[in-house]
């Protein structure tokens, strides 16, 4: 019987520790304020392919930096992508 608060702490802990792991394997520190998003991560966010993503920075559609060979996405420049292409619904 008094193990039984023990036990339900102990579940609480792990629950709280899978929880921190999972939150600290996608964290990403902003860099001078800015989140970059990977190829993936905007692939995913927007639901098109990575294809596509090409194509949108060939037609300069996106906002991008390389560096490196590698493609990163500035996060309020997406934002602003969407928002000047929001359209509202008709009522």
């Amino acid at each position: 019987m008094e193990d039984e608060p023990i036990a339900s702490v102990m579940q609480d802990m792990r629950k709280g520790s899978k929880w921190l792991s999972a939150f600290l394997e996608s964290y990403r520190p902003p860099l001078d304020g800015e989140r970059y998003l990977t190829d993936g991560e905007v692939a995913e966010l927007l639901r098109v392919s990575r294809r596509t993503l090409q194509e949108y920075r060939n037609n300069r559609v996106l906002p991008f930096i390389l560096l490196g060979g590698k493609v990163l996405y500035p996060e309020t420049g997406l934002r602003e992508v969407l928002e000047a292409n929001y359209r509202k619904p008709l009522e």
